[in-house]
């Protein structure tokens, strides 16, 4: 019988593992941590989307770019798929307002143990506390509680993960090894980050709010999320989804009003001794923590009420680049996919395949992360089971 390892158990290593042993191959599963999914049952805790609820057209417009083999394990294993799966698991979900699936439980941890209790029942080993090291002569090397350890196998898929929350096993520490093989890597990137932003102290007081009711823009991308102020820049949904952009460089602007035209604010503007905080604060009621950002950023135009309008519906903040990427939800950067063949298979390493975020590609929050982790774990897994018909 064929042996598979799978290096990394996230939801790319568990979907490889499941669909490797489904089809009657031995699986031994590896995971450097003492329990598995860690990094996913973190993304649980708040409500664990799952996907979103869209036809698979607008799921790849998502991601910022798609290449043949991520086009092809995500037409495979697209938004339905997910929520076929996560009902064949047990698991009742619904569809929120604005289309994201989430279990009925809101959580990831009964999701997790219906899947692991699949994965014990199709005869997969699960092994934990073993970290990657590479490759000798006889298989894959890792350290283990009782020193070195090496693994054969037939196939193997790595699944490793990205560059952010090391502390739940995303270390990015496995670029090193394959570096070291010839695969050609991106460098990683924050993606779905905080932007740092070097506030005065006129902006202490409102760490911690809210800014709601608002338009971001950084290049192409907009977002009408809300984002929490904090000591250290912007945190939160808002402004996530502008990552890529602040990576190309783009600067971030908010419209604080985006309900109400330029022309609008302009016919509200007061008709004699206009003074900037009473037109904010009475005439166009603004929170607070909004009157606050717009003196903090546009104080020198106070006396020049033609620009007021302007200023707020395109606000510019100094972002002096992202918050650590080890707090980042995701990373961009990995293995590009011109390493890869188009199963996902490594082009120097036959027999190895790759999945999940370790690869090049990047989506925003909203599923489209979780929903390409396990297209890709299951793709890579089918290739795997191709490579073995082949050599059978």
């Amino acid at each position: 019988m064929s042996r598979a390892l799978v290096i990394g158990a996230g939801p790319a290593g568990l979907m490889a593992a499941e669909t490797l042993s489904a089809a009657g191959v031995t699986v031994t599963l590896c995971e450097a941590k003492p329990s598995v999914g860690r990094k996913f049952l973190m993304a649980g805790k708040s409500g664990l989307n799952l996907t979103k609820d869209e036809p698979v057209a607008a799921l790849l417009s998502q991601y910022e770019t798609v290449p043949p083999a991520l086009d092809a394990a995500l037409r495979l294993f697209d938004a339905a798929a997910v929520q076929e799966w996560t009902r064949g698991l047990g698991q009742e979900i619904f569809t929120g307002s604005t289309g994201r699936v989430f279990p009925t439980a809101m959580k990831a941890s009964p999701l997790l143990r219906a899947w692991l209790a699949r994965l014990d029942g199709q005869g997969v080993t699960i092994r934990t506390r073993l970290r990657w090291r590479g490759w000798d002569a006889k298989g894959a090397v890792f350290d283990a509680p009782q020193g070195r350890e090496t693994i054969a196998a037939d196939v193997t898929v790595i699944a490793t993960g990205g560059a952010s929350w090391a502390r739940l096993g995303s270390d990015g520490a496995w670029s090193e090894v394959l570096k070291a093989e010839g695969v050609r890597l991106a460098a990683f990137a924050p993606s779905n980050a905080g932007l740092a932003v070097p506030w005065s102290a006129h902006m202490a007081p409102f760490f911690g709010q809210a800014i709601k009711s608002v338009r971001w823009k950084a290049g192409d991308i907009t977002s009408r999320g809300e984002a929490i102020l904090s000591a250290r820049g912007l945190e939160g949904g808002g402004i996530y989804s502008l990552s890529p952009a602040i990576r190309a460089g783009a600067s971030l602007a908010v419209d604080l009003v985006p309900d109400l035209s330029h022309a609008a604010l302009t016919a509200r503007l007061p008709g004699r001794s206009p003074r900037l905080g009473p037109w904010l604060k009475s005439t166009l009621r603004l929170p607070p923590v909004k009157t606050a950002l717009v003196f903090e950023v546009g104080r020198a135009l106070a006396t020049q009420p033609e620009r007021w309008p302007g200023l707020l519906k395109a606000l510019r903040l100094p972002v002096a680049g992202f918050l650590p990427m080890d707090e980042a939800i995701s990373t961009a950067g990995g293995v590009q996919f011109d390493a890869l063949t188009p199963d996902l298979m490594l082009r120097a390493m036959p027999g190895v395949f790759c999945a999940g975020e370790m690869l090049d590609w990047d989506a925003p929050t909203g599923g489209y992360l979780i929903t390409a982790c396990l297209a890709t774990g299951q793709h890579a897994a089918r290739g795997a089971l191709a490579y073995l018909e082949a050599a059978a």
